[in-house]
C-alpha cells in the first residue's frame, strides 16, 4: 500500500527501489506545476513584443529558479515536463510575431536548446549531502 501526502509543493510517495529497499519518491504537485505553466504563459503573452534575447534570458532564469527548488532526486520527469510545456507555450507567441510564420520547430528547438536549461537534479540524495568531509579549521601555528 502506498502512502501519499503533499508537503512544501511536493507530493511524497512511499515506494520500493529496484533492490527492494524503502524509497521516498518526491514529485512536484500537479496543481503547482499547472499553476506555474499558466503563470509563465500569461507572462509570455505580456512580453510578446520584447526582443527574443530578453525573453530567453527571462525564461531561462524562471526555469533555473524552478529547478533549484524542485530539483530533488526522483523528480526529473516533472522538471522535464515543465521545460517541454514552456517550450510549446513559448512557440505560439513567437510564431505570432511575424505575418509570414517564419518560425518553425527546427529553429524553436535551437532556441530552446541554447537558452533554456535542461532539466536537472540540483539537490543530491541525503546520504551524499551529509557525507561531506571538511578540513580541520584549527588555527595554524
Amino acid at each position: 500500500m502506498e502512502a501519499t501526502f503533499s508537503f512544501l509543493g511536493l507530493t511524497h510517495c512511499c515506494s520500493r527501489s529496484k533492490g527492494g529497499k524503502f524509497l521516498l519518491i518526491r514529485r512536484t504537485m500537479r496543481s503547482r506545476l499547472r499553476l506555474k505553466v499558466h503563470e509563465i504563459t500569461l507572462e509570455m503573452r505580456r512580453r510578446l513584443h520584447e526582443p527574443i534575447v530578453s525573453q530567453c534570458k527571462w525564461l531561462g532564469s524562471v526555469l533555473r529558479g524552478h529547478y533549484s527548488y524542485y530539483g530533488v532526486p526522483t523528480n526529473i520527469a516533472a522538471l522535464d515536463v515543465l521545460r517541454t510545456e514552456v517550450t510549446h507555450r513559448w512557440f505560439k507567441p513567437l510564431r505570432r510575431r511575424s505575418q509570414r510564420r517564419r518560425l518553425n520547430w527546427t529553429r524553436m528547438d535551437r532556441l530552446a536548446t541554447q537558452w533554456l536549461a535542461p532539466a536537472r537534479i540540483v539537490h543530491p540524495w541525503p546520504k551524499q549531502r551529509f557525507a561531506v568531509k571538511t578540513r580541520d579549521k584549527s588555527p595554524v601555528r
